[in-house]
């Protein structure tokens, strides 16, 4: 594994984005914060790239949240700016329009929470622990509820963030934490299965469909259905739709442009 911070490299057509501090648990700071968000702007700007992994190096976390061993540098806000670098992170990722899925191979705390609830799709080990400590020592996870809630059952993310307490694989994936839970030595193979599974299907449909599934996230159904029925008729009109709805008569796997 290579000295970096965020190791960023292509697997066939997806981008793998690996937080490389194993021996810090893969714990944020403000480099890995900045890597993980160049390595989806590179995904987004690069029209080869069909997907997008999130993971952890080793076999011991994904990631346990903020650095607290930086002398409090995880909480030193400037306070002068009115947003954070983290807060940043997840505002863009929730915009991006390729797939992305967290390969959970590790302990999954606190801000690592936020990482695995901003990506699409999760796949993680079953020795996997997963929870909200901040109460233990003194803060609240704030930001990861902004996209949590959207996730999990009300009544246990009270349960995660009041008491503090971990839970584990099972747990998270009766809770729609996840897709998937594997033994650790299948753990690869499921991720290529999945990626698998996106990367055949056409880029325009998929980046039309994750920008329309953001917008009616906050739409009354009338509002969202008025949009919606808007929204298949422009991406009938692209040439991916053209080109899966000739294969479809011909009786052949389509070839999509990404257009």
């Amino acid at each position: 594994m290579s000295d970096e911070t965020v190791v960023i490299e292509m697997r066939e057509q997806a981008l793998w984005i690996t937080i490389n501090r194993p021996d810090k648990r893969n714990a944020m700071n403000a480099a890995v914060i900045e890597g993980i968000a160049r390595g989806y702007r590179q995904a987004h700007d690069d029209p080869s790239i069909r997907a997008i992994v999130l993971t952890g190096a080793g076999d011991k976390a994904f990631c346990a949240g903020a650095d607290l061993q930086a002398s409090g540098a995880a909480f030193g806000f400037d306070f002068s700016r009115p947003n954070g670098d983290y807060a940043d992170l997840l505002r863009l990722t929730q915009n991006a329009t390729k797939p992305s899925i967290a390969r959970v191979n590790g302990t999954c705390m606190a801000g690592g929470m936020g990482l695995l609830c901003m990506t699409d799709m999760a796949i993680a080990a079953d020795h996997v622990q997963f929870g909200l400590p901040e109460v233990k020592v003194g803060v609240f996870p704030m930001q990861v509820m902004s996209l949590l809630q959207n996730i999990a059952p009300r009544r246990l993310i009270n349960e995660w963030a009041l008491t503090g307490e971990p839970f584990d694989a099972k747990a998270a994936l009766a809770a729609g934490l996840l897709n998937y839970v594997v033994p650790a030595a299948e753990l690869d193979a499921k991720v290529e299965w999945l990626t698998n599974r996106l990367t055949d299907k056409s880029p325009t449909a998929i980046r039309r469909g994750k920008y329309a599934m953001r917008a009616i996230a906050a739409m009354s159904f009338d509002e969202s259905i008025a949009y919606t029925e808007s929204q298949i008729a422009i991406t009938a009109m692209t040439e991916d739709a053209k080109e899966g709805m000739r294969a479809f008569v011909e009786k052949r796997k389509p070839v999509f442009p990404g257009r």
